[in-house]
C-alpha cells in the first residue's frame, strides 16, 4: 500500500490538510485500489447522510466552532446533508475537506432517493442570519440582519440534488454559498478553489476564511480576509459585496474609525437596503469610538489646571473613569502644591484614586506626607518646578542639584523624570534609588523600566528582560494597569527593535492594547495601535499593519508628528509590496510635514534612489540620519545608518558609494550579536552584490555572498550564489571546471513566494549538473526556501559559520532518538506511528519516549549526541514564535513546545547530524536581514547539519529520514545521500511531493 492510501477516508471527509491535496489528487489518478475505494466511500457517505434524516441530530452533530461573523440556521429540503461531524482541535488553524470529487457521486445518488426543488435557496426571509455578503445574485437581496440567539447554531442541511447539478455546470461560487449558509466554511473554501479568480470569488473567498478559521485564530482569519479584499477592491474599488465584507472585517479587527469609513463607502453607492444599514453602522461606530476619545481629553483637560490653580475643580468623576490619565496629573499637582492647605486639598482625589486601583492609601499618604513638610523651604522649590513643567523647559543642573539636597524628593524624582522623558542626561542610578524611596508602586515600576533601558544599552538585554518581566508580575499584583501597559509597550519595543522576535513582541502588544483599551486610555491605545502595525509589518502582513497605522491616524488627524510617523510606515509597507509609486506618495506626504523621516523613512528613500531622482529626497535623508546619529548611538547603529547613506549614495556617486558600503561590513563584523549590526551588513551585502552583479562582477558577487556566510575562502568549483534585493535578483554559479556563469536581473514584481523555484536560470543550473554537491550561498530571504534547484542535483544551504569538518564518526557518540510523543491531549495532535528502527542492535541508541519526551529532556540529552533523531509534530504559527515548533510532552508547568531560541541558547558540543522529521521544521520568517529558523538554531548552537522539511509530512516520513541517515552511514555525503532518498523515493511514489521539500542546512 502506498503512504497516501490510508489517507483516503480523511480525504472524503474533509479532514485530509490542504497543503496534502495536490499530492493527494496526483496519487489517486494513478492508484486504481483507491479509486474503487473511493466510489464505496461515497456511496457509504451519502447513505448515511440519508440515515441522517431519519433521526434528530445529536448537539455533537450539530456543534461547530463559533465565527467571526454568525451563521444562518438550518434551511429546509427533502433530502440533506448532515452537518459536519466533530473534528478533532487542531493547533493553530483548520484545514478544509475534499468533497469537490464527490459531487459526481452525490448526483446519481439524489436523483434516486429524493425530489427537491429545483433551487437550493430557500424563499427569501424577513431578516438575514449572515452579517457577510455573498455575491450571488439571489443572495444577496438586503433583509435586516438578526445575529443568532442562544450560542452557536445548528449547521444547515444541503440538498444534494442542486449540489450535483451546479457540479455539472462547475457552478463551484454557487455550491461554495450553498457550504456557507449551510455552515461549513472549510466546504466552501475548497470549493471556491477550483473557480477562475474573479472579484466576487475572491470577495465570497474572504467570507470562507473568515468563517473556516473561526474556531482556531481569528487574528489569522481577519489577517487573510482583509488581504484579499483589499486585493479586489484595488482591482474594482466599488465591488459591493466586498465594501461591506471589507468594513465588517475592519470592525472586527476592532478598527472602528476604518470600519465606519469603509461603511460609507457602501452607503455612497446607494443599494436599496444596505446604504442605509451601511450608515446606521457607519454612525454608531464614529460617536461610540469618538465619544470614547472626548471623555479622554475632557479628563486630560481637567487636570490641566490643577498645577497652575490651587482652586481649580477636583477631577474626581474623571479620576473614577480615568485613574490612569489622572494619576499622572495628580502627582504634578501635589508637587506643584505652594503651601500645606493646597496639598490636603487634594486629599479627596487622592482617596478617589486610591479606591480606583482597588483600595489602599498609597496616595493619601502622599499627600499627608507632602502637607507635613516645611513649606517655607519647599515653597519656592515647588514654584519653580511647576514653572518648568508648565513652559516645557530643561530643569537646570544646579536647580536639580538643589532638589538632591533639599530632601524634597518626590520634586526630585520628578525632575529627573522628566529629563529622561526628554532624553537628557540623567544618573539612572541615582533616579532609580529615589524613585524606590518614594515607596509608591507606580515609581517603582517606572525605576525597574529605566534601570533596564540602562541595561539595554549596556548590552545586557538579558538582564532588561528578566528585569522588566518581574515589573510586570508586580504591576499585575499592584493593579497599576495604567504602568503595565507601558511596560508591556517597553517589552514589544524590545523584542522588535533589540532582539527582532516579533510573536513575543504581538503578545505583549495585544496585551498592552487590551489594558488599554480597558482603562479607556485612548493615548495608550493609539500608540497600541502603531505597536500592533510594526508587529504586522515585521511578519509581512502589510493590509493589516496598514490598517492599524490608518486607525492610529484617524484618531488625531491634524497632528503634524502623527502624519509624518504613519505615512513613512505606510510607505515601508507600500515598499514591500511593490508599489513602488505609493511608496513615494506616503513618503512625499511625511516629507511635507517639515519633520526627520526616522529609521524607516530613511531607509525606503534610498531603496527608492534605485528608481530615479526625487525632489528633496537628498536634504531629507541628510536630515534624518543626522538626527538618528545624534545622542548615544550604539556601533551597531551607527553601521545601519551608514548602510543606508551608503545605498543612496550608491545611485548618485557608485565610488563613494561602494567605500561606505564596504565600511559598513567591516564595522558590523565586529557586533556579530547586535541585531542593527546585522541588519547593516544585511543591507550593506545585497546592494554590493546586487551592484556587482549589475556591472557583470560575478566573481566579486560570489566573494561577497561568502563573506556574508563567514566563508574565507569560496570554493573553486560546484558552489552557487542567490541573492534577491527586492526588485533585483542575482544568481552566480561556478561549476565543476570552475567557470563562472551569473544572471542578475532588476524585473522583481512581488515578495518571494513559499519556494525558490526560478531563481537560478536553466543554463546556470545546467553549468552544476556535473558536480558532486553544490555548496549554496543564499542570504535570506532566499535562505532556507525550497525547489532552489532540480531534484537531481545535490546541494545544501550554508548557514554562517566559519569552518565545516567531517561529520563526526558514527560510533563517537549518542544516537538520540525521540519519538512515540505524549504531546498535550489538549491539542488533539494524533499520535504518530511507531518507529520502525533498522535491523541490528544500535547501542549507541538514547531513546526519549511517551512523557518523558519534554523539552527541558530533549535539550539535556541533545547537548551529548552526535546524532540526534527527533519524530513530532511540527507547528508553525507567527503569533507562538518566528520559527516552527517541535510539540513535545509537557513538563509540569505545561511548557511544551521545544522553540528556536531554547535550541539557540544550549550548546551542542558534539557537532551532532540532526534530523527534525517534523511538520514544517525549516520553516522560517520572512526576515531580509537573518534566516530564524529551527535548522539555523541547530546551528548556531553547534550542529555539523540538519535535515528538515518545509511543508507538511506524512505521518511514515520517519522512514524516509532513517534511509537517508543510513546512505550517510554507508559514506554518502549528506547531500548525495538526501537526493539520492529523494530519487527513489520519487520512482517509487511520484505523487510524494513533500520530498521536493525536505532540505539540508551545513
Amino acid at each position: 500500500m502506498n503512504v497516501h492510501c490510508p489517507h483516503l477516508p480523511a480525504f472524503v471527509d474533509g479532514e485530509l490538510p490542504l497543503e496534502h491535496h495536490e499530492d493527494f489528487r496526483a496519487h489517486l489518478a494513478s492508484c486504481e485500489a483507491c479509486g474503487v475505494r473511493l466510489h464505496d466511500l461515497l456511496q457509504a457517505d451519502i447513505l448515511g447522510r440519508l440515515a441522517h434524516t431519519k433521526a434528530p441530530p445529536t448537539p455533537e452533530a450539530t456543534g461547530i466552532p463559533p465565527a467571526p461573523w454568525p451563521l444562518p440556521p438550518s434551511e429546509p429540503a427533502e433530502v440533506m446533508a448532515p452537518p459536519p461531524h466533530p473534528r478533532r482541535q487542531r493547533p493553530h488553524w483548520s484545514h478544509l475537506g475534499a468533497f469537490a470529487l464527490a459531487l459526481a457521486a452525490v448526483s446519481i445518488w439524489s436523483t434516486r432517493v429524493t425530489r427537491e426543488p429545483p433551487s437550493p435557496w430557500s424563499a427569501p426571509e424577513p431578516t438575514r442570519p449572515l452579517e457577510a455578503r455573498l455575491t450571488s445574485v439571489p443572495l444577496d437581496g438586503h433583509r435586516p440582519y438578526v445575529p443568532m440567539r442562544g450560542g452557536v447554531p445548528a449547521a444547515a442541511p444541503l440538498p444534494l440534488r442542486e449540489l450535483a447539478r451546479m457540479e455539472d455546470r462547475q457552478d463551484w461560487r454557487g455550491i461554495a454559498s450553498a457550504y456557507l449558509l449551510a455552515g461549513d466554511a472549510r466546504q466552501a473554501l475548497n470549493y471556491l478553489g477550483n473557480a477562475a479568480a474573479s472579484p466576487d470569488v475572491d470577495s465570497d473567498r474572504a467570507v470562507a476564511l473568515a468563517l473556516a478559521h473561526a474556531g482556531a485564530s481569528e487574528q489569522t482569519a481577519l489577517d487573510e480576509a482583509l488581504a484579499v479584499l483589499e486585493d479586489v477592491l484595488r482591482k474594482q474599488p466599488d465591488h459591493p459585496q466586498a465594501l461591506w465584507n471589507h468594513a465588517l472585517v475592519l470592525r472586527n479587527l476592532d478598527l472602528p474609525l476604518l470600519a465606519a469609513d469603509a461603511f460609507d463607502a457602501v452607503a455612497k453607492l446607494g443599494e436599496p437596503g444596505w446604504s442605509a444599514e451601511a450608515r446606521t453602522h457607519a454612525g454608531l461606530l464614529r460617536e461610540q469610538t469618538l465619544a470614547r476619545g472626548r471623555a479622554w481629553k475632557q479628563a486630560f483637560a481637567a487636570t490641566q489646571d490643577l498645577m497652575a490653580d490651587s482652586n481649580a475643580p477636583l477631577p474626581l468623576k474623571e479620576a473614577a473613569n480615568l485613574p490612569g490619565i489622572v494619576r499622572l496629573a495628580f502627582y504634578d499637582a501635589v508637587r506643584a502644591a505652594p503651601s500645606k492647605d493646597a496639598a490636603l486639598r487634594l486629599l479627596p482625589l487622592a482617596d478617589t484614586l486610591d479606591r480606583a486601583y482597588g483600595g489602599g492609601t498609597v496616595l493619601h499618604a502622599t499627600v499627608t506626607r507632602v502637607a507635613a513638610r516645611d513649606f517655607q523651604k519647599r515653597e519656592p522649590l515647588a514654584r519653580d518646578y511647576a514653572r518648568s513643567v508648565r513652559g516645557r523647559t530643561p530643569f537646570p543642573p544646579a536647580f536639580l542639584e538643589t532638589l538632591r539636597r533639599s530632601g524634597e524628593d518626590d520634586l526630585y524624582v520628578g525632575a529627573l523624570g522628566y529629563e529622561l522623558t526628554a532624553g537628557r542626561p540623567v544618573d539612572v542610578a541615582v533616579f532609580a534609588r529615589a524613585a524606590d524611596g518614594l515607596g509608591d508602586p507606580w515609581f517603582h515600576l517606572i525605576a525597574e523600566r529605566e534601570r533596564a533601558n540602562q541595561e539595554v544599552r549596556d548590552g545586557q538585554w538579558w538582564k532588561a528582560e528578566a528585569r522588566v518581566r518581574e515589573a510586570l508580575r508586580t504591576c499585575a499584583a499592584e493593579r497599576l494597569d495604567y504602568r503595565c501597559a507601558d511596560l508591556h509597550a517597553w517589552l514589544t519595543d524590545m523584542y522588535l527593535g533589540e532582539l527582532h522576535r516579533p510573536a513575543e513582541a504581538h503578545a505583549h502588544a495585544l496585551r498592552g492594547w487590551q489594558l488599554a483599551k480597558k482603562q479607556g486610555e485612548w493615548q495608550q491605545e493609539r500608540l497600541f495601535l502603531q505597536e500592533l502595525a510594526q508587529v504586522a509589518r515585521f511578519h509581512h502582513v502589510a493590509p493589516t499593519a496598514s490598517a492599524y497605522f490608518r486607525e492610529s491616524l484617524a484618531r488625531v488627524p491634524d497632528d503634524r508628528t502623527q502624519l509624518n510617523y504613519v505615512h513613512r510606515n505606510l510607505a515601508t509597507l507600500a515598499w514591500m509590496d511593490f508599489r513602488v509609486d505609493e511608496a513615494r506618495q506616503h513618503l512625499e506626504q511625511s516629507m511635507e510635514s517639515g519633520l526627520p523621516l526616522g529609521l524607516n523613512g530613511a531607509g525606503v528613500l534610498a531603496d527608492l534612489a534605485r528608481f530615479g531622482p526625487m525632489p528633496g529626497a537628498a536634504d531629507a535623508l541628510s536630515r534624518a540620519l543626522s538626527g538618528l546619529r545624534q545622542g548615544q548611538a550604539r556601533p551597531g547603529e551607527r553601521a545601519l545608518l551608514d548602510s543606508i547613506q551608503g545605498e543612496f549614495e550608491l545611485e548618485r556617486d557608485p565610488t563613494a558609494g561602494r567605500a561606505l558600503l564596504r565600511s559598513v561590513l567591516t564595522q558590523a563584523e565586529q557586533w556579530p550579536g547586535d541585531v542593527y549590526a546585522r541588519r547593516a551588513q544585511a543591507r550593506a551585502s545585497a546592494a554590493l552584490i546586487s551592484d556587482a552583479g549589475r556591472t557583470g562582477a560575478f566573481v566579486e558577487a560570489l566573494a561577497l555572498a561568502g563573506r556574508q556566510f563567514q566563508v574565507t575562502e569560496v570554493p573553486e568549483r560546484c558552489v552557487l550564489a542567490v541573492s534577491v534585493q527586492h526588485e533585483r535578483t542575482l544568481a552566480v554559479a561556478r561549476g565543476p571546471s570552475g567557470a563562472v556563469h551569473g544572471d542578475f536581473t532588476q524585473t522583481r514584481t512581488a515578495p518571494l513566494g513559499q519556494d525558490a523555484s526560478g531563481l537560478v536560470p536553466p543554463a546556470l543550473q545546467e553549468a552544476l549538473r556535473g558536480c558532486e554537491q553544490v555548496q549554496v550561498l543564499a542570504p535570506p530571504p532566499v535562505n532556507g526556501l525550497p525547489r532552489l534547484l532540480p531534484p537531481d542535483i545535490a546541494w545544501s544551504y550554508r548557514v554562517g559559520h566559519a569552518t565545516v569538518g567531517p561529520l563526526p564518526p558514527v560510533d563517537s557518540g549518542e544516537h538520540l532518538v525521540v519519538s512515540n510523543v505524549d504531546t498535550p491531549a489538549a491539542l488533539g495532535l494524533p499520535r504518530l506511528p511507531p518507529m520502525s528502527h533498522p535491523p541490528g542492535e544500535d547501542a549507541r541508541r538514547v531513546m526519549l519516549e511517551g512523557a518523558r519526551a519534554t523539552p527541558s529532556r530533549v535539550l539535556e540529552a541533545m547537548a551529548t549526541a552526535t546524532e540526534v533523531e527527533i519524530h513530532t509534530h511540527g507547528v508553525f504559527s507567527p503569533e507562538l514564535s518566528d520559527a516552527s515548533l517541535l510539540m513535545l510532552a509537557p513538563e509540569q508547568d505545561g511548557r511544551y513546545a521545544l522553540t528556536a531560541n531554547q535550541v539557540r541558547a544550549h550548546g551542542l558540543s558534539k557537532a551532532p547530524l540532526v534530523f527534525l522529521a517534523a511538520c514544517g521544521a525549516a520553516r522560517t520568517a520572512p526576515f531580509p536581514h537573518e534566516s530564524f529558523s529551527l535548522p539555523v538554531a541547530f546551528l548556531d548552537a553547534g550542529a555539523r547539519a540538519v535535515l528538515a522539511a518545509t511543508v507538511d509530512i506524512p505521518d511514515t516520513a520517519g522512514r524516509f529520514f532513517n534511509d537517508v541517515r543510513e546512505r550517510i552511514h554507508a559514506g554518502a555525503l549528506p547531500s548525495v545521500a538526501l537526493r539520492d532518498e529523494r530519487q527513489a523515493w520519487l520512482q517509487a511514489s511520484p505523487g510524494d511531493r513533500w520530498v521536493h521539500d525536505v532540505l539540508l542546512f551545513e
